[in-house]
């Protein structure tokens, strides 16, 4: 078995999938593509450090405001700090 595809799929389904009504295949391939980009470039993974995976430069700043953002209408969010 393998853990880390484990742990992924229980996260998908509590995160995402089992929150979501979805009408239509087309939807459902829109709402697991926000969420995997969310899962590798916007969300801490504490088996690494609690470092994020994938960071944009732009993202990774100590000044500046601090943001959110919001996919799949605030259901997934993160912050982050603008560039000063």
């Amino acid at each position: 078995m393998n853990s880390f595809a484990e742990r992924f799929v229980r996260s998908i389904k509590e995160e995402c999938l089992n929150r979501l009504i979805f009408i239509g295949e087309e939807s459902l391939r829109i709402a697991i593509a926000k969420y995997i980009a969310h899962y590798h470039e916007e969300r801490n993974h504490q088996g690494k450090d609690n470092l994020l995976l994938f960071p944009e430069t732009k993202l990774v700043s100590n000044q500046g405001k601090i943001q959110c953002c919001k996919r799949l209408n605030g259901m997934l969010k993160y912050y982050y700090r603008s560039a000063a």
